[in-house]
């Protein structure tokens, strides 16, 4: 096998604090992009000699050219057994859980989550570690470090892999697996959801609607919905993958997915709809009429979690990111559990699994999970509403209405303003965070602040504190508005308003969280001096 050191020089423009990179097409295909990030990662994440690492992604385009470089380099690397989804595809919560059954070193997952592609859109890639989960701080901060100085990398002339044909074969040094991940990850839902009466629901009147958006969980979905548990042909929509995902926007949210909210709002509704996103670990739940805010769903999934198999036991804890709605934190209460307040990022969820804190965690951009993984997982969300459907025979408007009657309603809205000078949003949240210490008392839009500041974590298993992670303000009626710059996008800097309302449960809980949460969003958009600063009179889109 021979082995090239390619001299080449650092590229500055990764974030630090994150083990992923995320830019156009364009950027990734210069000279070098790709193998810089690469053998950072392979520099400074471990001993990847004689080593298992997992390798796929969400099929999006140039994600077999992105493999066969990988393959290359891991070979030069010294990784011993690199195994890969076939085609090259993997969902996020399967390579996590993957990374976890092999005993692997890490995996590199080729994603840029829930954004465009095709030849115009995003790339993306990231690392995580031997616990399935994304890479700490620490080890993000050293990747970071070794982008800014690297001098060469390491490639092999091994010839291209084979993703299509499964089974283990020889490439230079080391062995490459193309393996069937579906199996593995359907055997996992079956173990901690009721299979059986499952399939009976959906075997029954009962009509099911999943939207794959043409991204990698249509295999998945086909292979648990349809063939295991019985439903109908033409229940998962948009099931194949496609390196552009259809051209459509692959974000299970109701912008994005707008066209399965239209089918439930609709007077042929089915009983139950849900869609996942670009590489499957979001989701987005959906009933006759109504679309599940991502704190009812934490919610809803933790007060019922002992009605399934897997976590029939009870929970030991439950953790959401700072801007989620607190309905989960009620539930906790109730419960005598911990709740966890963490950043947004799922990797701060994953040192309270990895401690056995909690079991299910949950963050307000449709994300949702729990210990079977350190990943979220968008169709184990899916599973988890069907099996609490069966067991209860209530439907998903019944489930949460049931919810709100016992613990109140936190209505919950999110803002998004998107400015397309990024440094004119890094300065506008600055003076958010500034103004911090002059907002108590301060009134506008009908609203009184009664509490702000801003968010720091303390991470109660390594002691590391993570400082600037949104602001938090909280009025005197006890509803809520968080600001956080959102890090997610490739170009300009999107503002996020996150507004929550509390309905106590001996009031009306009904209404549009849009309308009743309306007054907060002015009063936000005042704080930020948003219509001043970057010229937004009304957000640039609300979820």
């Amino acid at each position: 096998m021979n082995v090239q050191s390619v001299p080449t020089t650092p590229f500055p423009d990764q974030q630090p604090g994150t083990a992923g990179l995320r830019r156009k097409v364009a950027i990734f295909r210069q000279p070098n992009y790709l193998q810089n990030f690469l053998q950072a990662i392979f520099d400074s994440a471990g001993d990847f000699h004689g080593a298992t690492v997992v390798a796929g992604g969400d099929g999006r385009y140039f994600n077999r050219e992105a493999l066969q470089i990988l393959a290359q380099m891991a070979a030069a690397n010294g990784v011993a057994r690199l195994i890969i989804g076939i085609g090259g595809l993997l969902s996020t919560p399967a390579a996590s859980m993957l990374i976890r059954q092999r005993a692997a070193l890490g995996g590199f997952l080729l994603t840029a989550s829930h954004n465009p592609g095709g030849p115009e859109g995003d790339f993306g890639l990231k690392f995580n570690t031997a616990s399935g989960g994304q890479a700490s701080e620490a080890v993000t901060a050293d990747i970071y470090q070794t982008t800014r100085s690297l001098s060469r990398y390491l490639i092999a002339n091994i010839g291209s892999v084979d993703l299509d044909r499964p089974g283990e074969h020889r490439y230079g040094s080391m062995r490459v697996e193309v393996i069937d991940p579906v199996t593995g990850y359907a055997a996992m839902m079956e173990s901690l959801f009721d299979f059986d009466r499952i399939g009976e629901l959906l075997r029954s009147d009962f009509r099911m609607r999943f939207d794959a958006m043409h991204a990698v969980t249509g295999p998945y979905a086909e292979e648990i919905l349809v063939r295991r548990l019985g439903a109908p042909a033409g229940t998962v929509i948009n099931a194949s993958p496609l390196p552009d995902f259809g051209g459509g926007h692959p974000d299970p949210n109701p912008v994005d997915a707008a066209d399965l909210v239209h089918i439930m709002d609709g007077d042929d509704a089915p009983d139950f709809a849900a869609a996942s996103d670009g590489d499957g670990d979001r989701n987005m739940i959906l009933g006759r009429g109504l679309v599940v805010s991502p704190g009812d769903s934490l919610a809803v999934l933790a007060a019922n979690a002992t009605l399934t198999p897997g976590y029939r036991d009870g929970l030991a804890g439950v953790a959401r990111s700072m801007p989620t709605s607190r309905a989960v934190d009620a539930v906790a209460a109730r419960l005598g559990i911990p709740c966890y307040e963490t950043p947004t990022g799922w990797r701060f969820f994953c040192n309270l699994l990895e401690a056995g804190l909690v079991d299910l965690c949950g963050e307000e951009s449709f994300g949702t999970s729990s210990s079977h993984a350190r990943e979220k997982d968008g169709l184990w969300a899916v599973l988890f509403w069907l099996d609490l459907q069966a067991a209860t025979g209530k439907d998903v408007p019944g489930l949460i209405q049931a919810h709100w009657r016992e613990y109140g309603r936190h209505a919950f809205c999110r803002h998004d303003y998107f400015i397309p000078d990024a440094e004119t949003g890094r300065k506008i949240f600055a003076g958010i965070e500034g103004a911090v210490g002059t907002l108590v008392g301060a009134q506008g839009a009908g609203v009184t602040v009664g509490h702000a500041d801003v968010f720091s974590y303390h991470d109660p298993v390594d002691g590391s504190i993570s400082d600037h992670q949104g602001v938090r303000v909280t009025l005197t009626d006890d509803s809520r508005i968080v600001f956080r710059l959102s890090g997610t996008g490739t170009a300009g800097a999107t503002l996020r308003i996150y507004l929550e309302r509390f309905m106590p449960p001996d009031g009306d809980c009904s209404g549009d969280a849009a309308v009743l949460t309306a007054d907060l969003g002015q009063a936000a958009k005042d704080m930020a001096r948003l219509s001043e600063l970057a010229g937004l009179d009304r957000p640039t889109g609300i979820i």
